[in-house]
């Protein structure tokens, strides 16, 4: 994983603690101050949102249990994970800039590819100038690398 993306969980993971595990105890014993807990709504809500959050606590302490933290800048060469990669769709001419990061921190939405993805994994090895073909749900289509940053 990158540092940027162990720093967002690290600073999930503190709220998660600090400020919102704290709000559900409350909510919780609040809950059961009104009565009948068989029927009472705010109460299982609580519970439910207790169970989540402790859920997302521990998935959150695996994951940096057992990540390794690359840091890109120190990286170079063809592509490869933490690559910043500048691609041109063959077939639309549109520009796209991703960088390749672990699946915990991946959000496509704003730029960063999971390294598992057909895309990234089509990727990995190549250099400014090349074309990959990648089968997506979409269809086959075509990249051309235009440019690979590590920042």
């Amino acid at each position: 994983m990158t540092r940027r993306g162990c720093d967002a969980l690290e600073q999930e993971l503190k709220q998660l603690k600090s400020t919102e595990r704290p709000a559900v105890i409350r909510a919780i014993a609040e809950a059961r101050e009104h009565g009948d807990l068989s029927e009472n709504a705010e109460y299982h809500a609580a519970r439910e949102k207790q169970s989540f959050i402790e859920g997302r606590i521990k998935e959150i302490e695996s994951i940096m249990g057992r990540a390794e933290v690359i840091d890109p800048a120190r990286l170079s060469g063809a592509i490869k994970f933490g690559a910043t990669v500048t691609l041109i769709d063959e077939d639309t001419e549109e520009e796209r800039t991703y960088q390749i990061v672990g699946e915990a921190e991946a959000d496509i939405e704003n730029g960063l590819l999971n390294i598992r993805s057909p895309l990234a994994r089509s990727l990995i090895g190549k250099e400014p100038g090349d074309s990959v073909e990648v089968r997506t749900p979409g269809g086959q289509r075509g990249y051309e690398v235009v440019r690979v940053e590590y920042r």
